[in-house]
C-alpha cells in the first residue's frame, strides 16, 4: 500500500536511476531483466558518460535533493555492506547545496528566538557562509561585540524530511523483496539508521548540548578547542555559536604556511581519537575535514577545532569494554585473545569454535605484520577483521560501526597530516593508560565509594529480603532453575564464585566498618578506620578472580 501510494515519485527516481545507468546495482536480482529492456527509452545523462558507478550513483543522489544526498553521506559510513569505490565517491557528499534566501533565514531566527533579529544582534549577515542539506550558517554580531555564527534549519525541512524517509522506506521495501543478499545489506535497518539520524539533526538544541559538552571534556586542552554555545540565543531551530576560525585540516600547503607542526599534530589527532571513545564514551563521529580546523595561531603546539555537533558517538560500557580489549590484543597479535572476547562480547553465537575463529584472525593480520608498523592501518586491520567476522555470524550494533567510520576518517587525517606517522606507537600507549585508569583497583574504590550510600540505604531491609526468598522456595512457591549445556564447566566455575562471593562478603563488611568507625565512633573503642578498610580491600582483591569478563 505505501509503494502504490508512492508510485509517482518512485517512478521518477526509476527514470532518473536508468538516465544514470544505476541499474548496473540490480544485477542479480529479478528486477534486472525489465530494467535493462527500459534502459533504451531513458538516454543516458551526458555528464555520466564514462563515468565509474560510484560517481554515477554520487551525481544522481545529488540531483534527487538534500535528503538524498545527506542518505548518501550516511551510506557512506556502511563500509561493511557497500563495496570501497562506491563508498569512496560517497563520502565526497559534504552537503554542498544551494543556499537558502538569507530573508527566510531571518524570519525563520524571528520566529525561533520569538524577537526580532534587530533587536537580538548587532550584524546580521544574510549572505549565508554555508549551506548544507539540513541548514545554512550565517555571521552575525552580538551587542557585546562578540562574534557569532547562527546555524537556522531549512524553511519547511521538517515535513519535507518526512515525506522522503517514508519514500526510502518503500524503496527499501523493492530492495527486500528483489535483492538476492538483502539479509546482509539490512535495508530497513539503514533506512532506521538514517532516519534516527535525520531526527537527531533536526533538533538544534540538542546539537548544542552535544557542544557543550564535548567543550566540557576538554576544557582548557591544548588540543582541541570547541566554540562555546549562546544558549540565550539558541533554540530547536536555531543554534548561536562563538565565531572560530582555521584552517581545513586536510590544507596541507595552508598549514605549512602557517607553521604548523604536521607530526605533532597528526599525533593528536590519534590521540583525540582514542581520548573521546576510551576515556569519555562520547565522540565526534563526523570528523570529516570540514568539520575539523586547525587553529592557525597554535604555531609550535599546534590544535585542533571541533565543528558541527549533530552526529556524536557514545558505546554502551561493555562494547566500551570489549572493543578496547580488542584494540589490545591487536596490538599485541593475541588472535587467541581476539576470538575469545568476541564470543564473551555476545557479538557471536555461542556454537562458533574458538580455534576457527582465533584461525580466520590470524589470517586477516598475520600479513600486515610482515609491513613496518608505520605503513599498517588499524582501520583497514579493524574493518577486514570485520568483515571475517561476519562469516561466524557476527551481530554487528550501529554504534560499532559509527566508530568505525570515525576511526577511518581519523587514520586518513592522520597519514595525510604525517604520511610516515606509526599510528600503533601512537594508539597503544594512550589506550593502555585509559585502560589502567578506568578498570583498576582506583577505579574500583571510586564505585565503591559512589555505592557505598544506596548499599547502607538498603542493608535494613536484606534479612526481611532473604527471610521471604528462603520462605517462598520452603513453601515451593519460589523455584530455582539453571540451565546449561556445560555443567562441568559450571562446576568448575563454582569454587572460584564461593571464594568471590566469600572475599567480597568480608570486605565488603570491613570497608563498611571503616565507614561506620570513622563517622560515629572516630578513635573509640573500633579497629582504626584505616587498617578496616585495608584489610576490606585486601579480602576483595584476593578474592577477585584473575580474569574477570
Amino acid at each position: 500500500m505505501s509503494t502504490l501510494r508512492h508510485a509517482p515519485r518512485l517512478l521518477r527516481v526509476a527514470v532518473l536511476l536508468l538516465r544514470y545507468r544505476l541499474d548496473t546495482f540490480a544485477a542479480g536480482t529479478s528486477l534486472a531483466t525489465p530494467l535493462r529492456l527500459l534502459r533504451p527509452l531513458f538516454p543516458q545523462v551526458v555528464a555520466v558518460r564514462g563515468q565509474p558507478r560510484g560517481a554515477r550513483l554520487r551525481l544522481a543522489l545529488t540531483e534527487l535533493g538534500p535528503i538524498f544526498v545527506k542518505f548518501g553521506q550516511i551510506l557512506s559510513t556502511r563500509r561493511d555492506l557497500l563495496p570501497a569505490d562506491v563508498a569512496d565517491e560517497l563520502a565526497l557528499l559534504r552537503d554542498q547545496v544551494p543556499p537558502f534566501p538569507g530573508a527566510e533565514a531571518r524570519a525563520a531566527i524571528e520566529r525561533a528566538l520569538d524577537h526580532p533579529v534587530d533587536v537580538l544582534f548587532a550584524a546580521f549577515d544574510e549572505a549565508a557562509l554555508a549551506s548544507a542539506s539540513i541548514a545554512q550558517v550565517h555571521a552575525a554580531t552580538l551587542h557585546d561585540g562578540r562574534a557569532v555564527v547562527i546555524k537556522v534549519l531549512r524553511p519547511g525541512i521538517a515535513p519535507r524530511i518526512a515525506r522522503d524517509v517514508t519514500l526510502l522506506r518503500a524503496l527499501a521495501d523493492i530492495v527486500a523483496r528483489h535483492h538476492p543478499s538483502a539479509d546482509r545489506i539490512r535495508p530497513h535497518d539503514i533506512v532506521s539508521e538514517v532516519e534516527k539520524t535525520l531526527e537527531h539533526e533536526l533538533d538544534l538544541q540538542r546539537e548544542g548540548a552535544n557542544a557543550s559538552l564535548l567543550r566540557r571534556n576538554f576544557q582548557d586542552s591544548p588540543d582541541l578547542y570547541v566554540p562555546l554555545v549562546h544558549w540565550d540565543f539558541t533554540a530547536a531551530g536555531v543554534l548561536t555559536l562563538e565565531r572560530v576560525r582555521g584552517i581545513p585540516a586536510d590544507d596541507i600547503a595552508a598549514l605549512d604556511h602557517a607553521g604548523i607542526d604536521r607530526k605533532r599534530l597528526a599525533a593528536k589527532g590519534v590521540r583525540l581519537f582514542y581520548e573521546q571513545v576510551f576515556r569519555d564514551n562520547f565522540f565526534h563521529a563526523d570528523a570529516h575535514p570540514g568539520n575539523i580546523w586547525v587553529d592557525p595561531s597554535s604555531g609550535a603546539e599546534p590544535r585542533f577545532i571541533a565543528l558541527d555537533f549533530g552526529i556524536m558517538g557514545t558505546l554502551p560500557e561493555a562494547d566500551q569494554y570489549w572493543l578496547a580489549e580488542n584494540f589490545m590484543a591487536l596490538f599485541r597479535r593475541d588472535y587467541r585473545r581476539i576470538a575469545e572476547l568476541h564470543l564473551a562480547a555476545g557479538w557471536m553465537p555461542a556454537h562458533v569454535r574458538i580455534d576457527e575463529l582465533e584461525a580466520a584472525t590470524r589470517t586477516v593480520c598475520e600479513p600486515y605484520f610482515t609491513r613496518p608498523l608505520s605503513e599498517i592501518s588499524i582501520a583497514e586491520v579493524t574493518m577486514k577483521m570485520f568483515n571475517t567476522a561476519r562469516r561466524f555470524e557476527l551481530t554487528l550494533q550501529p554504534q560499532l560501526i559509527l566508530l568505525q567510520k570515525t576511526l577511518l576518517n581519523i587514520e586518513g587525517l592522520g597519514r595525510q597530516l604525517d604520511p610516515d606517522i606509526d599510528i600503533w606507537a601512537v594508539a597503544e600507549p594512550v589506550l593502555a593508560r585509559i585502560l589502567r585508569r578506568r578498570y583498576g583497583p582506583a577505579r574500583m574504590f571510586r564505585e565503591l565509594r559512589r555505592r557505598l550510600p544506596e548499599w547502607l540505604a538498603a542493608a535494613p531491609r536484606m534479612p526481611e529480603l532473604v527471610r521471604e526468598a528462603l520462605s517462598q522456595v520452603a513453601e515451593g512457591r519460589g523455584r530455582l532453575a539453571i540451565a546449561s549445556e556445560d555443567l562441568a564447566q559450571l562446576t568448575a566455575e563454582s569454587r572460584r564464585t564461593r571464594r568471590l562471593l566469600a572475599g567480597g562478603l568480608l570486605g565488603s563488611t570491613l570497608l563498611i566498618a571503616a565507614v561506620l568507625s570513622a563517622a560515629l565512633a572516630p578513635g573509640r573503642g573500633w579497629l582504626p578506620p584505616a587498617v578496616l578498610a585495608c584489610g576490606g580491600a585486601l579480602a576483595w582483591l584476593t578474592a577477585w578472580p584473575r580474569r574477570s569478563r
